[in-house]
């Protein structure tokens, strides 16, 4: 599997789609569609066909708000046929973040749902764009988002000055095979094709440019190291706007011809319904998913037998989750994959035959083709194996850099073309890594450094504790104090001397909390991640008061 593919996304499904055209591209269990891989190319293409018509060039940026309907997959693969960059846009973004995006991408064109649970996303279009009301459908003029041109709205319900979807498919039917051809054929490998905004702990989200080989080459290795073969089912839950579900999910999978399996928006039945249903084989999702399938009362009542491979990934997994998808989900081959947007974005898998000991205490090692080391934070300077520093990469999954920023770009990736990730890592003589904390992370008490991580993975052991999260807090003695966010699980109560009480002796005195609260829920981006930098916004404010 160390072999790199020169290809454009379009390019890979048509491969797949005349290699074994009868075999299943893309299903949705709930509601009954299913596409083999020649029907999926086929609308893929019609799709593609339409956005030229738009008047969409190569290179131009579409955006795609939406959760995981069949809409935004061939939206996926039909901007990789006609060379418009597909900009991910996070479907929990509200009318000031989506304006950023659409401003500081130059989007001529954005494809969204009409609503999502409480919020009406056309609402808030009308919001920033009044003047798509009173326009003619592809000929908007807006003052704020002078680049905006073209709506399309999924679903049938007409707005006013927007396409739906199936006027897309229709305005299609003009541009022949050969136009669709030619332009699949003035596309390189290494043009940017996917562009995804990094929320960040400080500052603007930045637009992070990823190019074909990027996200085929990532999709490609990951799959080696999951074992991902054509007659794999992959349930993909996780969102697509995100690297995890548009590369280690659907690029994974039509990289080697696998099933694609989404789930529109997560929900713990719905996804142990469509494991049993379709007989998955893989599963993705963020520790919380899995701890949130794990709990759900009627578990034991779902057939899992069928699932024996899958990625865990998003934020650090607890060994006690892991253990319990091996051996109450069955999924003994489940791996964890570590990285991020900027290296499209998996740099450390581990692999299916690892020891349950490094799948649970390590995120693997570097992929096939990927440079890692770790070096001294602020420096070039290489430490040895089993001392921390920082965890920098090299290699074909580096991104182009953000977009119309050059100067963070710089800071990002230095003269030599290592990418410094901003983690904290430790790698052992095999080439393992451990992350051991965000630089930003690390809660330095009273000249001690303290690593968040090493108390949420002890606090774990705890039984009455489902999920916790440690942050620094402000402190004028010691500089900062450490603060736990504590989730019980159902039914359990504890107080704060009996989890601090727990900790004496076993953990240094002073890793020990000293401030902890017992919540319900963290501050989340949409993905699953776990927003620390609010937790400590959070922390401060509890503290104080």
């Amino acid at each position: 599997m160390s072999t790199l593919l020169n290809v454009t996304i379009g390019e890979l499904l048509e491969k797949k789609a005349d290699s074994h055209p009868k075999h299943e591209a893309v299903v949705y269990s709930d509601r009954n569609l299913r596409l083999t891989y020649r029907e999926f190319d086929d609308i893929c293409r019609r799709a593609a066909k339409g956005f030229i018509k738009l008047g969409i060039d190569k290179g131009e940026q579409l955006a795609a708000w939406s959760t995981n309907t069949p809409e935004w997959l061939i939206t996926q693969f039909a901007t990789g046929k006609m060379g418009a960059v597909l900009v991910t846009v996070n479907t929990s973004y509200r009318t000031a973040e989506l304006e950023y995006l659409l401003e500081q991408s130059d989007a001529t064109t954005i494809i969204l749902m009409d609503t999502w649970k409480d919020s009406s996303y056309i609402e808030m279009l009308y919001e920033i764009v009044p003047e798509l009301k009173g326009s003619e459908p592809g000929k908007l003029k807006s003052r704020r988002l002078p680049f905006l041109k073209n709506v399309i709205v999924l679903g049938n319900q007409k707005y006013p000055g927007t396409y739906c979807w199936d006027d897309i498919l229709k305005l299609g039917e003009t541009i022949t095979d050969e136009e669709l051809n030619e332009r699949m054929a003035s596309l390189d490998p290494e043009d940017v094709i996917n562009m995804q905004y990094t929320s960040g702990t400080t500052g603007f989200p930045k637009g992070v440019m990823l190019t074909h080989n990027n996200i085929v080459n990532n999709g490609f290795n990951i799959a080696g190291c999951m074992e991902l073969e054509a007659e794999d089912r992959l349930c993909i839950p996780v969102p697509f706007f995100h690297c995890f579900g548009c590369v280690l999910g659907t690029m994974a999978c039509v990289s080697v011809g696998a099933t694609m399996v989404p789930v529109q928006e997560f929900n713990p039945k719905r996804v142990l319904q469509t494991v049993q249903d379709e007989k998955c084989t893989g599963l993705h999702g963020v520790p919380t998913m899995f701890i949130a399938e794990l709990n759900d009362p009627d578990f034991e009542k779902y057939d899992l037998s069928t699932l024996r491979t899958g990625i865990m990934a998003g934020s650090n997994c607890p060994i006690e989750v892991m253990k319990a998808v091996i051996e109450k989900m069955g999924a003994a081959e489940i791996t964890i994959a570590y990285g991020q947007t900027e290296s499209s974005p998996v740099i450390t898998q581990t692999r299916t035959d690892d020891p349950i000991e490094l799948r649970v205490e390590t995120v693997g090692k570097a992929l096939p083709k990927v440079e890692v080391k770790i070096v001294e934070p602020g420096t070039s300077k290489e430490v040895a194996r089993g001392i921390q520093g920082e965890l920098c990469t090299r290699g074909y999954h580096v991104m182009k850099g953000y977009y119309k920023n050059p100067e963070a770009t710089k800071e990002a990736i230095d003269k030599d073309g290592w990418l410094h990730t901003g983690d904290l890592a430790v790698m052992d003589e095999n080439g393992y890594c451990k992350i051991t904390g965000r630089l930003k992370d690390m809660i330095i008490r009273g000249g001690e450094n303290i690593y968040p991580r090493e108390i949420e993975e002890f606090l774990y052991s705890y039984p009455k504790i489902l999920d916790i999260q440690v942050v620094g807090v402000p402190n004028e003695v010691y500089g900062e104090e450490v603060m736990a966010w504590i989730i019980l699980k159902e039914g359990e109560s504890a107080t704060v001397e009996e989890i601090q009480e727990y900790c004496r002796g076993k953990i240094s005195k002073h890793k020990i909390p000293r401030y902890i609260n017992f919540t319900d829920s963290y501050p989340m981006t949409a993905s699953g991640k776990i927003q620390k930098f609010r937790l400590r916004e959070q922390s401060v404010e509890s503290v104080k008061n």
